[in-house]
């Protein structure tokens, strides 16, 4: 076996993470101008993606669910509340808990954040299909490393 042979498994033309990674990469850059006129990041906006779905919740089940671990949560929240988008209140059975509901302001903003995915729909330049296959190819990805995690 040939120098080139034994390293064609390290080519980056070879990799699937690193498309992957460009991808991600690529896809949060787009979401930029687009967010930007809705005076959000694009991980704010997946914050609020979540409280407009969920209304309510904990930092601890935010953090779990959009896998933001809390020293990022943290800061996002407060500038969040800022912006007065949601309101932040330590829960009245357990001090150490914190509450976090989504405000009328924040709920609000919906009706502008609602073009946004057609926005980056056009970006992306995929059929429904191809999109579809996708994302079903990344939730498979993302189930069996969540699979293989756990039996570590």
């Amino acid at each position: 076996m040939g120098d080139s042979e034994k390293y064609e498994a390290l080519l980056l033309r070879n990799q699937l993470c690193y498309p992957v990674y460009l991808c991600a990469k690529e896809i949060t850059r787009k979401y930029t101008p687009v967010l930007k006129e809705i005076d959000l990041t694009y991980t704010q906006y997946v914050v609020m993606m979540y409280f407009w779905e969920k209304r309510e919740s904990n930092v601890s089940e935010i953090s779990k669910t959009l896998v933001i671990d809390s020293s990022t949560l943290t800061p996002l929240l407060k500038k969040l509340e800022q912006k007065g988008y949601i309101e932040r209140n330590r829960s009245t059975e357990d001090e150490r808990n914190l509450v976090v509901k989504v405000t009328e302001k924040g709920l609000a903003l919906r009706d502008k954040a609602v073009k946004v995915p057609g926005k980056m729909g056009k970006c992306l330049n995929l059929t429904a299909e191809e999109a579809k296959t996708l994302y079903n190819l990344m939730y498979k990805v993302l189930a069996n490393i969540e699979k293989e995690n756990n039996h570590d």
